[in-house]
């Protein structure tokens, strides 16, 4: 269709004759009959038009004009015009209708055949040629779209590639954050441990000399000497070592090694003998103050839990006070009711029914704010910046209700914080004194024999002159493979050991004992530090923690006598 040659001339065999021409070089005509079926065939594609000249008439050329005006722009169709023989008497109407065919060969009749088929030839070459021209252009549009649409995908992956890669970088750098935390917090850990190891050593050997000396002025304290100001001094000197005694476990406490057993003490002496601690932890720009309630208020805690309950909060309270400031600590009993956990976030009714105990540690610091109130006994929060794990809220909070009470914090920013720990009241503790000398005298009334293995030879001769005072017979050892021979010769009735010793230490000791002796009676008197362990190993009932005094001694050497001596 694209190839044929549409032949307007509508007067005489001029159409015929056109289309035999045409016929005989091979080329494909097509007669139309009028100029509006000449219209209708261009639309239908076509490759030139062959008219002559009295074909152009106003209504044609019109529509011609409109054809041509919307044809694409590669093509510029072609026309071949069979003019008229007298040129010079043309009409300006006919010059017009021509200059309209802008792609245009004129012909003068009569015309030769084979000019008129060259002019066919050359119109339909001249088409061919614009046909290539479009197929290159649509080609050059699908090379375009193509392009644009791969611009597209690759932007879109560029894009994808783009975000994955934010996404990875976003995710590596939490990574290196995080691994950064916890490679710092097991740094901290790793300090801790090491100064927890290094402060239950220190322990250890300071147990032992204190254990050596308060043993010693208790057998001062029992001579019989005119002048009473021995007993006073030796009085006096045992008060320090039992100062000391708290100290060690203080310090055993901060190595989180210490067997901790809630016990009945009274809040207002654990305070008082805390007093120095807390001053020296505060500082001289912190003024501490006490107002304790009148009489005892006994508690059932632990006490090392509650010294470091009340440690950290001092501590805390001066972190809030950096220019100085007025660091309270308050007790009160109240009557016994009911109360609920005034704590952020608390819910918990307590009930009290002998009253209850509260400790309020009050600051004149920068207080905090009510949207971090709910927060404050949060575990790992924290508003020190490079400072604290956030943990010691949190473990106050948990000792308190583990405890048995609860906990009541006020802040007000600016005015300073008050956290109160309300504890149930204990019955006040009978007087065990009778008890206590009846124990000593069975103990002694026993005449039991007892071998003492201990490699500090101050502390072993202490021990030994104490047992003999209780009225025991007593064997000793300087170590365990001494202690081993010991055990050998003879079945003791008690064994007496220590933890810590060269060559074999007190663990291994009691494995050989146990295998000659099964039911042989134990106690192990240590200072070690990781008093779990020991326990885990004899029993929280056969351990004497160093310092201890000779009382404590006798009486737990009796019970263990009693509590595991074969029958006989």
């Amino acid at each position: 269709m694209e190839n044929r040659i549409l032949v307007l001339a509508p007067f005489g065999r001029d159409a015929r004759v056109i289309t035999e021409v045409l016929a005989a070089r091979r080329v494909v005509a097509h007669i139309c009959e009028s100029g509006d079926a000449l219209v209708r065939e261009m639309c239908q594609d076509s490759a030139a038009t062959i008219l002559t000249e009295e074909a152009l008439g106003d209504g044609i050329v019109d529509a011609l004009r409109e054809m041509l005006a919307s044809q694409p722009p590669w093509s510029d169709y072609p026309f071949v015009v069979l003019a008229a023989r007298q040129t010079l008497h043309r009409t300006d109407r006919a010059r017009s209708a021509l200059q309209e065919l802008s792609n245009l060969v004129l012909l003068e009749r009569p015309v030769n055949p084979d000019t008129l088929a060259s002019a066919a030839e050359s119109a339909l070459r001249a088409r061919q040629r614009q046909y290539l021209t479009r197929k290159h252009l649509a080609e050059l549009e699908a090379s375009k779209l193509s392009v644009e649409q791969l611009n597209d995908k690759l932007e879109t992956r560029i894009a994808e590639r783009t975000a994955d890669l934010a996404s990875a970088n976003d995710r590596l750098m939490r990574e290196i954050l995080e691994r950064e935390r916890v490679e710092s917090s097991r740094v901290q850990n790793q300090k801790m441990e090491a100064l927890g190891r290094l402060t239950g050593g220190i322990a250890h050997d300071f147990n032992n000399l204190l254990h050596a000396v308060n043993l010693n002025l208790q057998l001062i304290e029992r001579l019989t000497v005119k002048d009473d100001r021995v007993r006073h001094y030796a009085r006096r000197a045992k008060e320090a070592v039992d100062r000391g005694s708290r100290l060690t476990g203080q310090l055993l406490s901060f190595a989180r090694t210490q067997s901790l057993v809630p016990k009945l003490h009274d809040v207002n002496d654990l305070i008082r003998n805390m007093a120095e601690l807390i001053s020296i932890s505060v500082g001289a720009h912190v003024k501490l103050s006490l107002t304790l309630c009148p009489g005892p208020a006994y508690v059932v805690v632990d006490a090392a839990q509650m010294e470091m309950a009340i440690l950290n909060l001092s501590v805390n309270s001066r972190d809030a006070m950096p220019l100085g400031g007025m660091l309270e600590i308050h007790t009160q009993m109240a009557a016994s009711g009911t109360e609920a956990d005034a704590s952020p976030g608390g819910a918990v009714a307590t009930a009290y029914p002998l009253g209850s105990v509260s400790v309020a540690v009050r600051d004149t610091g920068e207080g905090i704010p009510d949207n971090l109130l709910g927060k404050v006994f949060d575990p790992f929060f924290t508003t020190k910046q490079h400072a604290g794990t956030g943990l010691g809220l949190s473990q106050v909070y948990g000792f308190t209700r583990q405890s048995g009470g609860n906990v009541e914090v006020q802040s007000e920013v600016g005015a300073g914080t008050t956290i109160k720990l309300c504890f149930p009241l204990a019955p006040a503790p009978k007087e065990a004194a009778e008890a206590m000398l009846r124990g000593q005298n069975a103990a002694m009334a026993l005449q039991a024999e007892i071998l003492v293995v201990e490699d500090d030879p101050a502390v072993r001769r202490s021990m030994v002159e104490c047992l003999q005072v209780l009225g025991f017979h007593v064997r000793q050892a300087a170590d365990g493979a001494a202690g081993l021979t010991e055990l050998k010769k003879a079945r003791p009735d008690l064994l007496l050991v220590d933890y810590l010793m060269p060559r074999m230490n007190g663990a291994e000791l009691i494995a050989h004992a146990r295998e000659m002796y099964v039911d042989l009676p134990i106690l192990m008197a240590t200072g070690y530090a990781d008093m779990n362990a020991v326990e885990r190993l004899i029993g929280p009932h056969s351990v004497l923690a160093k310092p201890f005094d000779l009382d404590t001694m006798g009486k737990a050497v009796s019970m263990e006598l009693r509590r595991k001596r074969p029958p006989s």
